[in-house]
């Protein structure tokens, strides 16, 4: 993804192949720049020449001053061919592609003196022996035990996981206490694993959102489409970034403008609280519980609400959601003796709702 090549046990999950755009990780890398100075920043998910995580720290080592950049790798890349590959740098037999590498980038200059940085003069820099490119024991796995140790080195992690292991990524990531920005799956903000970070704040989502991917030739679709440079890509709506570097979107406040009448938010069956059906409805003088939509978190103000938790699933069950009329532990509403569960709903509450009007009057 992302120049994933789904190392490891996911190398084979074709559907997991996935490849950002180089504008998409300008666009939101941008909000991070501060947080990279002086760092290690580590792509252990990513494919050097193939990735354009790599390519863009790579390119902009200098200017964003890092310290050093650690990427595992493969030699080759189900998109092999689109631009200079690792195994041109590599070299060698042909029995040396599918081998895993790890490449450590210390400086990058113009080695060929035409004014410029680009891919050509990094692989120079690998073949002087300025940068480091070497061989790994085992299969690249970013759960292996060498892998864990270039993650113990790094400051900041940022790349696309397979998204069949996102839960195991972000778990190994929290586990060993690092910051990151990483491409995942929507879906995620509602996995177990995943939601009580969000929900207590140690992770949160990026500041845009990813739109089209690169596909390698294996995967088939009929969504997807070519480009006018023969790219093969895929239009997803549903993929975001996520983080835990504080970035200045996530203290943007979300501006209310309604106000609670009860004949408009019904309360739920099985839960002390209020159902909003979207985010620009959310009451500003509401004290109490609300259920929202889960596309909340794009707009999610840590100092203006209180994530309390899911609404739906074993998580419910945490902030006393009881089973509703089908027995499940998802929100539910009434409407004319119709029971009725609302779409995948986050309970939130307002930490400084506005006096209602009739007190204001």
């Amino acid at each position: 993804m992302a120049g994933n090549s789904n190392l490891g046990a996911a190398k084979d999950a074709k559907n997991d192949e996935f490849y950002t755009q180089l504008t998409d990780i300008e666009k939101e890398l941008r909000h991070y720049r501060k947080h990279f100075k002086g760092k290690t920043v580590l792509c252990n998910c990513d494919d050097p020449f193939e990735s354009n995580f790599f390519k863009y720290f790579v390119l902009n080592f200098n200017r964003l001053g890092l310290e050093k950049l650690i990427a595992t790798c493969y030699a080759t890349s189900p998109i092999m061919g689109q631009q200079l590959s690792l195994f041109d740098v590599v070299g060698g037999e042909e029995e040396q592609r599918n081998k895993p590498y790890k490449a450590v980038v210390t400086k990058v200059y113009d080695t060929t003196g035409d004014g410029g940085v680009d891919m050509y003069d990094v692989a120079e820099l690998f073949k002087q022996g300025e940068n480091e490119l070497v061989e790994l024991e085992g299969d690249g796995d970013f759960r292996s035990l060498e892998c864990l140790e270039l993650l113990k080195e790094a400051d900041v992690v940022v790349t696309n996981p397979p998204f069949s292991l996102f839960r195991q990524y972000v778990s190994t990531l929290v586990d060993f206490k690092k910051d990151f920005v990483i491409v995942g799956p929507d879906k995620g903000r509602k996995y177990k694993e995943t939601f009580p970070l969000i929900r207590d704040n140690k992770m949160w989502l990026g500041a845009t959102n990813p739109k089209r991917f690169y596909v390698p030739d294996s995967y088939q679709s009929d969504s997807v489409k070519v480009d006018d440079d023969g790219r093969r890509y895929m239009q997803m709506g549903n993929i975001c970034w996520y983080t835990n570097l504080d970035i200045k979107k996530r203290h943007e406040e979300l501006i209310l403008f309604r106000r609670y009448e009860p004949e408009k938010y019904p309360s739920y069956t099985n839960f002390d609280g209020i159902d909003v059906a979207h985010v620009s409805d959310i009451p500003c003088d509401y004290a109490g519980a609300m259920g929202v939509p889960i596309n909340f978190l794009d707009s999610y103000n840590p100092e203006q609400f209180e994530i309390i938790g899911l609404g739906e699933g074993d998580l419910a069950k945490e902030i006393g959601i009881t089973r509703n009329k089908r027995g499940r532990t998802d929100l539910e509403v009434c409407d004319d003796d119709t029971y009725r569960r609302p779409f995948a709903r986050i309970v939130i509450r307002n930490r400084n709702p506005e006096q209602p009007k009739e007190v204001q009057q």
